[in-house]
């Protein structure tokens, strides 16, 4: 396989098969680049994996579009038919629950869409919470006040942010109490009117507390759950809260729940070559061929009406 730049045109040359199959892929980048994206090594290697699997295409259209529930100043965008699916039930659902590996933008996207709510002024809070559940190791006890004990569990979500907003608008907006960064049981008793909250970490959940997450939503709110179900480090014997919410909550109007996997992570190519590792380990060790996941399940107002 040849691909040769004459100027103006670059000409394939190679096997029949493999040939259009290169066109097409770089074609869908040229619309990439075109709509003032710039294709990483990560993206070609996506583009390529889906042509060759058969599966829609139109990756070109993904990449080079900025999404509605997106601020057009802020330089983000899905990368993969997942993730904008993902963006498109935030946009339609009041509450929109996503399951997926590490590495597929879960909660980046749902930071993303609630810093351009807040700063849209379509929100006047901003409001991002995850269980303090320690990740499989005992911590032990914590020196200091109640908010330096609970914002090593929080870390992960000041960073999302940060990455967003600089420093010192992130400061002001939570003096005026516009951002608040808050562990999971600091929500109890309270109704969270004209907000986007953000539930991360929801695998590690107990049923009783995700419910308890549930109907705090008030008037004018929007939530999105993130998890990972392969995670969970919740005591032995303990249910998790998100697969629960999952299951009794696939056919409530309203909420939306999206499927991203390992053809949806956008960080390092060594994740997603991890992840496949651990898939095969698990399936050997079950002995059972595993079950290809849908990419993709929601259920919302649009697709039940």
């Amino acid at each position: 396989m040849r691909i040769v730049d004459r100027g103006a045109k670059v000409v394939v040359i190679g096997d029949s098969e493999e040939a259009p199959t290169v066109v097409e892929l770089l074609t869908g980048l040229l619309d990439a680049v075109r709509g003032g994206h710039t294709p990483t090594v990560a993206d070609v290697t996506y583009a390529l994996d889906e042509l060759r699997q058969g599966r829609d295409a139109r990756f070109g259209e993904v990449l080079s579009q900025r999404h509605a529930v997106l601020r057009n100043d802020m330089p983000i965008r899905p990368r993969t038919h997942g993730q904008k699916f993902y963006l498109d039930t935030i946009k339609r659902c009041e509450t929109t629950l996503v399951i997926g590996p590490a590495g597929t933008g879960k909660t980046y996207l749902a930071m993303a869409a609630a810093v351009s709510s807040l700063l849209n002024k379509e929100v006047t809070r901003l409001i991002l919470t995850r269980p303090a559940v320690e990740a499989g190791e005992s911590l032990g006890f914590l020196p200091g006040d109640i908010e330096e004990k609970v914002n090593p569990y929080l870390r992960p979500l000041y960073d999302a942010l940060y990455s967003m907003v600089d420093l010192e608008r992130v400061r002001r907006l939570m003096d005026q109490e516009r951002i608040e960064v808050a562990p999971l049981a600091f929500m109890r008793g309270r109704t969270l009117d004209n907000a986007f909250i953000i539930l991360d970490e929801a695998q590690n959940t107990t049923t009783e507390q995700m419910l308890m997450f549930l109907t705090r939503l008030g008037k004018g709110s929007r939530s999105v759950i993130t998890g990972d179900i392969t995670q969970i480090d919740l005591p032995k014997g303990a249910k998790s809260g998100l697969i629960e919410a999952r299951r009794i909550l696939r056919d409530v109007p309203g909420i939306g729940i999206v499927c991203l996997t390992k053809e949806d992570v956008v960080r390092h190519p060594l994740v997603q070559r991890i992840i496949d590792a651990y898939e095969a380990d698990r399936a050997d060790q079950t002995q059972v061929a595993p079950v290809a996941p849908n990419r993709i399940a929601v259920n919302d107002v649009d697709s039940i009406s």
